[in-house]
């Protein structure tokens, strides 16, 4: 029984944690420019005035096999409402990109950045990760990994920002 209190107390302090770690790192999403399919380059201050989910991913990253569909589907039930994702891939190869794409059908805009500058400037520490960002450019939520569950907390988090009409 002591065990079983001291891990939910662990639990809780980790959610706590958590959650304050969010508060703390919320920043300024950088302006970084990423490359479109046709080539023309995509500033991330483009989209402000939307409540924008960042993720990157490449085609070497096992989970994102999964979060791929899952943000795509995300993307279809929340872009009439003021969503953008900006799937942002992170291969050297555009062909490993686009093949990885081609099982994949999408909506949700890709863009590219080989180079890898994006996921230096957001502070990317593994693969996949994400970034759910404020109509006023502000990072308020940070991801790393993905699991099942993460499709809840992301509406969640979207549900609350596009709530917020009073910021820009």
């Amino acid at each position: 029984m002591k065990t079983l209190i001291i891990a939910a107390i662990a639990a809780a302090v980790a959610v706590a944690s958590g959650a304050a770690a969010r508060a703390a790192d919320s920043r300024p999403a950088p302006n970084v420019t990423l490359e479109a399919a046709d080539g023309s380059a995509v500033r991330v201050d483009a989209f402000r005035g939307k409540v924008v989910l960042i993720d990157f991913w490449a085609s070497w990253c096992v989970p994102c096999k999964t979060s791929f569909p899952a943000l795509e589907a995300l993307y279809r039930e929340y872009e009439s409402r003021g969503l953008q994702v900006l799937a942002v891939n992170l291969d050297e190869r555009r062909r490993d990109a686009d093949l990885f794409l081609r099982d994949r059908p999408h909506t949700m805009p890709v863009l590219f950045d080989p180079h890898g500058e994006a996921p230096k400037a957001f502070g990317v520490k593994g693969m996949p990760s994400s970034f759910v960002v404020d109509r006023a450019g502000t990072i308020r939520f940070t991801h790393m990994g993905y699991s099942a569950n993460i499709g809840q907390q992301y509406r969640q988090e979207i549900d609350l920002l596009l709530s917020e009409r009073g910021r820009p």
